[in-house]
């Protein structure tokens, strides 16, 4: 009988120590950082000291006006619109005027464009943005760390023809649809 409960016991603890293990190495599948971006032109690079820690796939619009200027007419941005996918399709955040990214939980960061760089001459530019001002939300922080936000691999979101764009048209908007790709970037040990 003794032998008996001793295998039960020794079974138990088998099993109680091979679910520790999976869920050990699940958890650390799910900590895992995001991929980098691949080759990047050097001035919209990330700069060293900073870590990637979100990635997302922006679906949305870059929102234009017909205004008057000191030549003529022409299309001035608005504001983009945009959701923010990760890999998996799971809404992370959304993307607004200011620019700003606003995470589910409340958290978010407003860029300040030093530079840019034009890859496609189909597409908007790629950029890498410097956080001009950030904060915690009502669930969390996941964006209030930010220090540099870049966005690549677009495609569309130009502004309309000039051609559009004339006094019959004055004060109207158009919005243009576009993707993204954008990569959040935190200070080493944050």
């Amino acid at each position: 009988m003794k032998k008996q409960q001793l295998m039960t016991r020794f079974t138990k603890l088998v099993c109680l120590l091979a679910a520790a293990i999976v869920a050990v190495a699940g958890a650390q599948v799910a900590q895992a950082a995001p991929a980098e971006p691949g080759d990047l032109p050097s001035n919209i690079a990330a700069p060293a000291g900073t870590k990637l820690f979100l990635v997302g796939h922006a679906v949305g619009v870059q929102i234009y006006s017909c205004t008057s200027t000191s030549t003529g007419y022409g299309w001035a941005l608005v504001a983009p619109r945009a959701d923010l996918y990760d890999d998996t399709g799971k809404l992370v955040a959304t993307h607004f005027g200011g620019p700003t990214w606003q995470a589910r939980d409340g958290s978010y960061v407003v860029g300040q464009l030093p530079r840019r760089v034009i890859v496609d001459p189909t597409a908007i530019p790629w950029l890498r943005l410097s956080a001009a001002a950030k904060d915690v939300g009502t669930d969390g922080d996941r964006l209030s760390k930010t220090t540099y936000i870049q966005r690549i691999a677009t495609t569309g979101g130009l502004a309309p023809a000039a051609a559009e764009c004339s006094a019959d048209t004055a004060g109207t908007t158009n919005e243009v649809a576009y993707t993204a790709d954008y990569f959040f970037w935190k200070a080493i040990g944050d």
